[in-house]
């Protein structure tokens, strides 16, 4: 925004030293010309009164001596004739039976002057030629024809227009450092809003905006900081809750165990079942407990990375998904199913191998939870285009295509699936840590009908930066 109205604003200031510039540039250079044709004319009328003089008296020394004093003190070429065209005196090496200069010397003869009609320029070279009659306008005496240098005017108008168009300069170059004044002044305080707006929508506390600018804009920081302090203050009230409620549980449940634990020994065969119901519940209660801590940090990770982009996080997702191949496997030969894996290329991706292990780790464990007994998981991690690809792929019941737009959505479980203990947080969470690396989360029927999750994440060129 700040470059548009810089460009908008200087764009005017050009356009209106421009108005101005063009017509005293085109004023300068005419009233030169002008000089110049004023000087010659005065010059070939005095010229041509000494011409009639003689047509009267018969003496033409004099025209000639004047001629030639002329053309030696300025340089410019002189020619006269009478009545019959013969030459009284020729100067400067022009004549009068040239082409030009005779067809010049008839149209005086026929009591017409020529004056030069276009006005010179600073590029001007060469020579313009004057001509006029001698005598009066019923009685035409002879003929007087002169050819001017224009290279002190056009370099008058060359002196001229360098100090116009550099005054019009030194004019845009105010205009410029106006136009960045303003919008400083306009556009500083809209980039920190902006800025503090981002912060705000990642959910972190953003810096308080300087109210400063126009009125207007001083009114809207003012607004803008009181609104985020209050919003600010029930996001913090919201995750001390989460983070409370949590924490404080932990302790009581702990004690419940402890004491569930210590009842044991003391409980008759016929409570056994019972003994195991709340024994699960427990267990599940405190998987819930953790992955609702492990969704909040996840949001609030994505959060700042929103913000501050750090793009120097980096990790060779083939390698991680090597070591979530080891670690699972066991877990899923004791579950009866075959976990296998191709990944082997170095595929860099960028963000941490924490974030990485942690995505693969629950996309993972949903598949060996869910798949079934004798179904076979095949973990992938491949590059594709500007993509880092992790996929894991089942062949077990899969989901249905209304449950594929549900399985993201937090505390969501299939209601086929009602013999294991998930918390329905599992995918919501790697959602989060993938969205937050720029990344995302999809989820697809495979081939052999299972489930085919995969995860993409931007992948990391060779520089350190993205593709």
């Amino acid at each position: 925004m700040r470059t548009r109205v810089q460009a908008v604003l200087l764009l005017f200031g050009i356009l209106a030293a421009a108005a101005f510039a063009i017509p005293l540039l085109l004023f300068t250079a005419s009233d030169r010309t002008q000089q110049l044709v004023l000087a010659r004319s005065s010059d070939l009328d005095r010229f041509a009164s000494l011409m009639d003089q003689a047509a009267r008296t018969g003496d033409t020394s004099q025209v000639a001596a004047e001629a030639r004093r002329y053309t030696q003190l300025y340089g410019e070429a002189l020619v006269v004739t009478d009545i019959r065209r013969s030459p009284v005196v020729q100067t400067g090496g022009m004549r009068a039976d040239q082409p030009g200069v005779a067809r010049l010397i008839d149209a005086a003869l026929r009591n017409q002057s020529a004056r030069p009609a276009t006005a010179l320029r600073p590029w001007s070279r060469g020579h313009r030629t004057f001509a006029a009659p001698a005598g009066t306008g019923t009685q035409v005496t002879g003929a007087v024809v002169l050819r001017a240098s224009v290279a002190t005017a056009a370099g008058d108008i060359t002196r001229r227009w360098a100090a116009v168009l550099a005054g019009t300069a030194l004019v845009a170059l105010a205009c410029t450092a106006l136009a960045r004044v303003a919008t400083r002044w306009v556009v500083s305080p809209l980039r920190r809003l902006d800025r503090a707006v981002g912060q705000l929508a990642a959910g972190l506390p953003p810096e308080q905006t300087r109210a400063s600018g126009p009125p207007e804009l001083r009114q809207l920081a003012t607004g803008f900081n009181r609104m985020a302090r209050t919003v600010i203050a029930a996001l913090e009230q919201q995750g001390r809750l989460v983070a409370d409620t949590s924490h404080q549980m932990r302790n009581p449940m702990a004690a419940l165990r402890l004491r569930v634990d210590a009842l044991h020994t003391h409980l008759p065969p016929s409570a056994e079942r019972t003994y195991t119901g709340v024994t699960t519940e427990l267990d599940r209660l405190e998987t819930l407990l953790d992955d609702m801590l492990a969704l909040a940090t996840a949001e609030h990770r994505a959060g700042e990375l929103t913000v501050t982009d750090d793009a120097d996080a980096r990790c060779d997702a083939a390698d991680v998904a090597l070591s979530r191949h080891r670690l699972w496997k066991p877990v899923a030969d004791r579950a009866g199913i075959r976990l296998t894996t191709d990944a082997g290329t170095p595929v860099p991706a960028l963000c941490t191998d924490r974030e990485l292990a942690q995505v693969m780790d629950i996309l993972l464990d949903n598949a060996i939870k869910y798949a079934g007994q004798g179904a076979e998981i095949t973990l992938t991690c491949t590059a594709e285009g500007p993509w880092a690809r992790i996929t894991v792929t089942d062949t077990g019941p899969g989901l249905t295509a209304d449950e594929l737009t549900r399985a993201t959505e937090r505390f969501w479980r299939s209601t086929r699936q009602t013999g294991t203990t998930g918390t329905g947080l599992g995918l919501a969470i790697a959602q989060q840590l993938l969205t937050g690396r720029g990344g995302r989360l999809e989820l697809g029927q495979a081939r052999a009908g299972g489930l085919r999750v995969t995860g993409f994440v931007p992948l990391a060129a060779a520089d350190g930066g993205t593709r």
